[in-house]
């Protein structure tokens, strides 16, 4: 029976093999942050990526969320509402399946950037970032890693999204349009994923993070053009909706994919973008490094 490397010993194997003025985790444990080249840096942040999916690959249940939740939204939306809002959109339910799918692909780094929280939140309470910080390994390469897998398990989530949408009837008209889109739905989910990770930190369970996730990606979920157009809402919420970044990358999507105004959208899904890594990367490894 063939066997394969455990987590630890790959990750293990990576920092046998990082420069040798790395630190020993002796040393790191005395002389604090001591800085690391950015090709160990690197070489880490590999490592822990192969980490993380081999976890995935030894806990295939892990990627239940990835395959459950765009079959589920895509099915309930079209079948459930797809015929009223289909009208009023001047067509049926297949004028709803072009509307919503492009919307739910603006959920997926939403989605992926809340399971990225409790899951480093578990891994403090289960002791494995205690043994991360014990290694002499650059801080930043725990939570990179965290990202990149998580960006994987997004892009998996959108092409099961894509293969169900086109079996309900989405038709795809514009193939560089959709990439154009998913690659901005994967740039918003990482800038999400930092206030996540940071959430993981400072919050005490996972359930606090989902809590929290909830209270505040619902009503940005749901306050947005995700699901049905926003003509209809009073004033107030429209303004609101209009610089709402799930909004504004669900609208973008759809002019990227089925046509539509594409410029509003766009600088304001680049800007929050921007806005949220620039504020919330900083806070997130200073809290990871910092926290007792």
């Amino acid at each position: 029976m063939s066997s394969h490397p455990s987590p630890t010993t790959t990750l293990n194997e990576a920092l046998r093999a990082a420069p040798s003025n790395t630190l020993t985790p002796a040393a790191a444990a005395s002389k604090g942050d001591t800085p690391i080249p950015l090709r160990a840096h690197l070489r880490h942040t590999g490592a822990l990526i192969r980490r993380n999916l081999l976890w995935i690959r030894q806990d295939p249940e892990s990627m239940f969320d990835a395959i459950l939740f765009p079959v589920i939204f895509t099915l309930l939306f079209v079948y459930v509402f797809g015929g009223s809002i289909g009208q009023s959109l001047g067509g049926g339910q297949d004028r709803y399946v072009q509307y919503v799918v492009p919307g739910l692909m603006a959920m997926m780094g939403m989605n992926m950037a809340q399971g990225v929280g409790t899951g480093f939140n578990q891994d403090f309470n289960s002791g494995v970032m205690d043994r991360f910080r014990s290694l002499p390994i650059g801080r930043g390469s725990v939570l990179f890693a965290k990202i990149a897998v998580e960006l994987m398990r997004m892009l998996f989530a959108t092409v099961v999204l894509m293969i169900v949408g086109v079996l309900v009837g989405f038709h795809i008209t514009n193939w560089p349009g959709l990439l154009a889109s998913v690659g901005l739905s994967a740039l918003f989910g990482s800038a999400l994923m930092w206030v996540f990770l940071t959430l993981g930190v400072v919050m005490k369970s996972a359930q606090s993070v989902q809590a929290m996730g909830f209270l505040v990606l619902m009503p940005l979920q749901f306050g947005s053009s995700i699901f049905a157009p926003t003509r209809s809402m009073p004033g107030w919420l429209r303004n609101f909706t209009d610089y709402n970044p799930l909004s504004a990358l669900a609208d973008t999507a759809r002019g990227l994919m089925v046509g539509g105004p594409v410029a509003h959208g766009l600088w304001v899904t680049l800007i929050w973008s921007a806005g949220l890594t620039a504020v919330m990367a900083p806070v997130a490894i200073h809290k990871f490094r910092t926290k007792s």
